[in-house]
């Protein structure tokens, strides 16, 4: 099955580009993991496939948060791998979804983030492992092994100021809040795009986009476009 921002491992992808695990002459075990790869940037998923051919059943790839959540549930793979930041629907929020349908999927963020703040929202939102870009060629197969066995994974490049960002837990926090409605219209407005459009792609009418907009300013006390978006901004949804 194909789309713009879909492929999945049944077929040669566009272009006559087929599966890294055959192009390479690897062969992968009979129970290697079935791994759906999420990122923005083409090249590194490119690479990420590369890296992880010879033991993963590269499945599928997108390229943005929607795309992602409809891939899942599409291919039910065992672990994916996502970034946090991506357009349409952020990382942390795709991973919500995806988990209230796909309760053992294996979640590993992938992501530039050192932030422990981060990484903790990421594992409240179902994450099974948090590491770095910079250190995936090194920990993303390590990671992939661990999570199959049950187990978590934490890059240490980010373990220090974990412990401290976890227990802010059951803090109260205003995004917690919002619905998952409302935090979509937010990325997405934050994201530049105009009622009409937030409204066609979340199948609502402009009306009820400005209305959402209008009930999350009054929620977290913003009293301006410009507040809401450095609001989306500094909580990593955009």
């Amino acid at each position: 099955m194909y789309s713009a921002n879909v492929w999945t491992s049944e077929r040669p992808r566009p272009g006559g580009v087929v599966r890294a695990g055959v192009a390479t002459g690897k062969v992968r075990p009979m129970s290697a993991p079935r791994v759906l790869l999420a990122d923005d940037h083409v090249m590194l998923l490119g690479a990420f496939e590369k890296l992880l051919a010879g033991e993963c059943d590269i499945v599928g790839q997108v390229s943005d948060g929607r795309a992602l959540v409809t891939a899942a549930e599409q291919l039910r793979p065992d672990v994916i791998v996502l970034d946090i930041s991506m357009p349409l629907l952020n990382g942390l929020e795709a991973a919500r979804q995806i988990r209230q349908k796909l309760r053992h999927v294996k979640l590993v963020f992938l992501t530039m983030n050192e932030d422990a703040d981060l990484a903790a929202e990421a594992f409240r939102s179902g994450a099974s492992a948090y590491l770095l870009k910079r250190s995936a060629a090194s920990e993303l197969p390590m990671a992939i092994r661990e999570v199959m066995r049950g187990h978590s994974y934490i890059t240490p490049l980010v373990t220090e100021g974990l412990v401290g960002a976890l227990a802010k837990a059951a803090e109260h926090r205003p995004a917690d809040e919002l619905t998952p409605r409302q935090r979509e219209v937010l990325q997405l407005i934050a994201e530049g795009r105009s009622m009409k459009e937030v409204g066609a792609m979340l199948n609502l009418t402009p009306r009820t986009v400005a209305f959402h907009k209008y009930r999350i300013m009054k929620q977290l006390k913003l009293k301006s476009s410009a507040e809401l978006i450095q609001y989306a901004v500094k909580r990593n949804l955009v």
